[in-house]
């Protein structure tokens, strides 16, 4: 964000100042001793200017700024000569004042040092070719004072652009501090209060009980307190029918894990509801299963989620555990079989 009047307000105020000196310069050819230098300087300096003005961007390019630089060095040296010092010059020094205008233009494009050296040049060139009294009665003086008021309007702008840039980042970061916090309390929130749907029944009958609860109380509670943990642990992963068929399956006695590793936090809700609902029917499928893991996959597979059921094989478990196993089985078979095995894709298939 820059602080600035209206380029095309400035652009035509300074082509309209350097059109002037150009009418200037055209009056005073019948009193010049050789008309074509002036016609020469005219010429560069109308270049000069068209480029300074109408080339694309904040800072003028380096090539363009040596451009100009250029023309405000030739234009003193080369219409000087034909110009009589001695005699009141009038408008036959309109180089003078383009050389300023020319240089003001620079300043304003970002290349303050260039302008500087400019007008200094012609300063100097000033004193050597008319003498020291030519800088106030020229217009030498006027041209420096103009391009150091521009030189100031031009640091005050750039100030003024940096204060307000630091303003808006600030207001941004401010913005995004406060919807981090707003995010922060309403997911406490969403938390708190599903927790509290969740358990409350249950709270409310320990202390109607005294704690005196029963069996199939007691294990409620830890079904209940795994859920809790689901809601931390498996958040992308869960829905309605997916807590209804962990629930089932938990109170059948399966265990259930669910891991969400952030891999559906890019998908869009249509694809969301398609894996929950294809998760929920894997879950149903998994009846017979005694161990069941849900995962989620990271991004960049074409899975979502994958889904493991296990199966305890008991004849197995019973064999190892009375030193009956035959010594020849392979020392890697498990004593669970999969009874589950899918992969949800990521996007649903064509």
């Amino acid at each position: 964000m820059r602080v600035s009047i209206p380029a095309g307000i400035a652009t035509s105020l300074a082509a309209l100042f350097s059109v002037y000196h150009l009418v200037l310069a055209a009056t005073t050819l019948p009193r010049v001793s050789d008309v074509g230098p002036v016609v020469a300087c005219m010429v560069l300096y109308a270049a000069a200017t068209g480029v300074a003005l109408f080339v694309k961007g904040t800072a003028l390019p380096v090539w363009a700024t040596c451009f100009a630089l250029a023309t405000a060095v030739m234009m003193p040296v080369v219409a000087a000569p034909v110009v009589e010092p001695g005699v009141a010059p009038g408008y036959t020094t309109w180089w003078i004042a383009a050389v300023g205008t020319l240089m003001v233009i620079l300043v304003v494009r970002q290349r303050g040092p260039f302008a500087w050296a400019g007008v200094l040049f012609l300063a100097v060139h000033t004193v050597l070719w008319a003498g020291l009294g030519a800088l106030g009665s020229l217009g030498v003086l006027g041209s420096v004072t103009w391009v150091a008021v521009a030189t100031a309007f031009a640091a005050a702008t750039n100030r003024a652009t940096r204060i307000t840039r630091d303003f808006v980042r600030a207001e941004r970061e401010t913005a995004d501090w406060q919807a981090a916090q707003d995010a922060h309390v309403f997911e406490r929130q969403f938390r708190l209060s599903q927790t509290t749907r969740m358990a409350l029944p249950m709270l409310q009958r320990i202390i109607d009980s005294c704690g005196d609860l029963t069996d199939a109380e007691r294990t409620e509670c830890l079904h209940l307190e795994q859920a809790i943990r689901d809601e931390i642990r498996g958040r992308s992963l869960l829905s309605d029918d997916v807590r209804e068929e962990v629930m089932r399956l938990r109170r059948r006695g399966a265990v259930v894990q669910l891991h969400d590793d952030g891999g559906l936090d890019e998908l869009e809700a249509d694809d969301v509801r398609r894996i929950h609902a294809q998760l929920a029917d894997a879950l149903r499928q998994a009846w017979d299963a005694d161990n069941v893991i849900v995962r989620t996959v990271p991004e960049g597979s074409g899975a979502a989620v994958t889904v493991v059921g296990l199966r305890l094989d008991v004849a197995a478990s019973e064999s190892a555990a009375l030193g009956t196993a035959h010594d020849d089985d392979d020392d890697g078979d498990e004593d669970d079989s999969v009874a589950l095995w899918l992969e949800i894709p990521r996007h649903e298939r064509a």
